[in-house]
């Protein structure tokens, strides 16, 4: 019995001291140049991970785009690593540990209720599940099969429609578009559940005040899509402030938590209905699992963000952008400007413009060079076209270089690499 004993603790032991490594050579620099110190994780004595993505053949790339899914969004900061890490090791209570982790970050970001989701898409999903259960008194699992004859209409302005509205059709509701301020207030009647705003949309005749004001006449809750709207850092606390019931980020953008996670913040009675149609449940949202580490790692990133400041990523984000531009800056006809969105991505990304006549290139040409690197680069979508609520403007003339995902060291590798393009051609 005590060799059985030994032999499970030898075991235990060995398996949590490799699941310590795993995110080892994970780590990242935080946005804010005074704390580049933690840019990687203490060394420990556990033995180096093994690199999976070359063990896959998957290259690793410089993310000089920005926080698009497709680039895998951001890389988490070492303290949310280390949340995660930790995380991994124990098992708990699901369904505990989502209440809990929703109660504390309810409380550091100002609302009612919160929610970690999978993500901001699953967060709409279960959103529009929220409403349509207050809206009918209803079962999750009459979502979506039964909801047809229900009140299950969600309004929406026609320039807000976006891909995204599948996570909306997932609940079996309806959207019904809306032009004007007069084509809104018609479209309320007994089956209207939700309206949804699009907070990066470029167009809509209606603002954000009107919308709300309007909806809470007729009692209706208005859920708006922010997604890739932090920072600023207020914007957590922002839009449930103006009076928005029910509030999507992506926690795996500015945020800096784990790519498959989000937040849905509002009121308490429809983020509590949401936690219903969610995971562990068998609702529309049990196929949106959230694991523990991405729970934990979502708690995490608010506490680290709540620690950065808007002024400090700003700065860094710049001088960032300044090291790439001075790279570039003698190649000829070359002019490079800082542009920052309005709302979505709205940090300073670099604009490098140039006469593609004179340097013999043109920048959808120096965008294919870059990629097909060892270590690929990527730029912004927005070199050639806009990208649909990216924030940033239709640049085919032009270089946009995110800068708020280099790792240190690669702006100036992304400067010599974009410089050596332009000077080949």
């Amino acid at each position: 019995m005590a060799s059985e004993t030994t032999s499970a603790a030898l075991t235990r032991r060995s398996f949590l001291q490799r699941s310590q490594t795993m995110l080892a050579m994970a780590g990242v620099a935080p946005l804010v140049s005074s704390v580049e110190a933690l840019a990687a994780p203490a060394a420990t004595n556990s033995p180096v991970a093994v690199d999976y993505y070359q063990k896959l053949g998957v290259k690793k790339m410089i993310n000089a785009a920005g926080t698009y899914t497709m680039y895998t969004a951001a890389v988490m900061p070492p303290p949310v690593i280390r949340a995660v890490e930790e995380a991994a090791k124990h098992p708990v209570h699901l369904h505990e540990l989502q209440v809990r982790a929703g109660e504390y970050i309810a409380q550091k970001l100002r609302c009612e209720g919160a929610l970690v989701s999978c993500g901001a898409s699953s967060a709409l999903t279960l959103a529009t599940a929220a409403a349509i259960t207050s809206a009918n008194n209803c079962k999750p699992e009459d979502i979506p099969q039964n909801v047809g004859p229900m009140k299950n209409e969600v309004i929406v302005q026609k320039s807000h429609r976006y891909g995204y509205d599948h996570a909306i059709f997932l609940c079996g509701a309806k959207i019904v578009e809306v032009e004007t301020l007069d084509d809104y207030k018609r479209a309320f009647n007994e089956k209207t559940v939700m309206t949804n705003f699009f907070n990066a949309a470029e167009n809509g005749e209606i603002g954000h005040e009107q919308w709300l004001e309007v909806a809470h006449q007729h009692n209706v809750p208005c859920h708006i899509d922010a997604a890739a709207d932090m920072p600023p850092i207020s914007n957590l606390w922002k839009y449930t402030g103006m009076g928005f019931d029910m509030v999507c980020f992506s926690g795996g953008k500015g945020i800096r938590g784990p790519q498959n996670a989000g937040l849905l913040l509002g009121k308490k009675q429809l983020i509590d209905l949401a936690h219903m149609n969610n995971n562990p449940y068998e609702g529309v949202g049990r196929g949106m699992k959230v694991a523990k580490e991405q729970i934990v790692g979502m708690v995490a990133a608010v506490d680290w963000l709540l620690e950065q400041s808007d002024e400090s990523m700003e700065k860094e984000f710049t001088r960032r952008a300044n090291v790439i531009g001075n790279i570039v800056k003698d190649v000829p006809t070359v002019k490079t400007t800082i542009f920052t969105p309005e709302v979505a991505n709205h940090v300073p990304h670099l604009i490098i413009t140039y006469d593609p006549s004179t340097v013999g290139i043109t920048p959808k040409e120096v965008q294919a060079k870059l990629r097909a690197l060892d270590t690929p680069i990527e730029l912004n979508p927005s070199t050639g076209s806009q990208h649909a609520g990216s924030g940033m403007p239709a640049c085919p003339n032009a270089l946009v270089v995110g800068t708020w995902m280099l790792l240190p060291g690669e702006p100036e590798i992304v400067g010599r690499q974009i410089r050596a393009a332009l000077k080949k051609a």
